[in-house]
């Protein structure tokens, strides 16, 4: 495949690629696996991910992004490189122009690691875009009209809330909270509860199969393996939907917290037309059972899960790609 433009939704989680006229070319997880011996890159992606919490001593399987910002430059750079020379191919005539996904609250010396990464990578240029304003976009939000719109976009690594109109952000915050943090309090909950150490990959089951933000009067369970903490022994228990939404119960307050903060920020005008308009989720954690009923009742105002909500970001970024020097303006940094 060959492309000058490259849109890349980098992810603590999930990396997604998309080319102008293409769509999506690659999704793989934004983990990558190390040999420590001599420092060299072993695996990126799918077959890094098959590796988590399975590596001898001497390889480190890890995920370069932290909380959706660079945790380790050189690694976050493979990743980059992976990317483009699975779309570009090997023999590179041009070096492609790429737009990246960043969160709302990114710093300014967060915001230059990424662009000096995906220089490095073999970048031509970078470009930053918000990721509220992308899933905005990719929602079918008309982010340019003159009244107020509130996206929440909870990804791997942070939920990204941001109230937008006239195309720009007027008001935004970025919790550093996300699917990964549930996963982590589920396996503290199980660890804590029945003495159980279980793996990333296993809380994630936990959280797709059983997880709801609201308890349910009708249980799930399911037959959970791990180590024993006090023989050592392989070990099975039975968790249920009600233990997943008691354990993650942290995670969704703080989500609140950042969604009332915005609006308390929000001027009384764009506040009105939240009001009629609702507040639209998007995101992987945009999926867990009865979130926007859960968010509507403790914040007072509608709440409605997009059209395909993991998908709204990279939408968004073919969108911006496709009429890169319209948005280039208003939008990009």
């Amino acid at each position: 495949m060959f492309s000058r433009r490259i849109g890349i939704d980098l992810g603590t989680s999930n990396t997604v690629v998309t080319v102008p006229k293409k769509g999506v070319v690659a999704s793989e997880p934004s983990v990558v696996a190390i040999s420590l011996d001599d420092n060299k890159i072993l695996a990126v992606g799918h077959e890094a991910k098959e590796m988590l919490g399975k590596t001898p001593e001497i390889i480190k399987a890890a995920c370069p992004l932290k909380d959706g910002v660079i945790a380790d430059f050189r690694v976050t750079e493979a990743l980059i490189y992976y990317f483009i020379h699975k779309v570009t191919g090997a023999v590179k005539i041009f070096r492609p122009e790429i737009l990246i996904s960043i969160p709302a609250g990114i710093t300014s010396t967060e915001r230059r690691a990424v662009v000096d990464a995906a220089l490095e990578a073999g970048a031509k240029s970078a470009y930053l875009v918000k990721k509220p304003v992308l899933a905005a976009i990719g929602a079918g939000i008309p982010i340019n009209s003159p009244a107020g719109n509130i996206i929440i976009d909870i990804g791997g690594g942070t939920a990204e809330i941001a109230v937008i109109s006239l195309g720009g952000i007027v008001s935004a915050y970025s919790a550093r909270v996300g699917g990964n943090k549930f996963d982590e309090a589920i396996t503290d909950y199980v660890r804590k509860k029945y003495m159980l150490a279980i793996g990333e990959q296993t809380a994630e089951k936990c959280k797709i199969k059983l997880g709801s933000a609201i308890l349910q009067s009708k249980e799930d369970k399911m037959e959970v393996r791990g180590r024993d903490l006090s023989t050592g022994l392989p070990k099975v228990i039975n968790l249920r939907s009600n233990e997943v939404t008691e354990a993650i119960q942290d995670e969704l307050r703080e989500t609140i917290q950042a969604i009332k903060k915005v609006l308390q920020e929000t001027p009384p005008e764009l506040a009105a037309d939240i009001i009629d308009r609702g507040m639209i989720l998007t995101g992987g954690s945009a999926q867990l059972k009865n979130l926007d009923n859960l968010l509507a009742k403790a914040v007072g105002v509608p709440c409605y899960v997009a059209d395909e909500p993991t998908t709204c970001v990279i939408k968004g970024i073919q969108i911006v790609l496709e009429n890169l020097d319209t948005y280039k303006r208003s939008l990009i940094s």
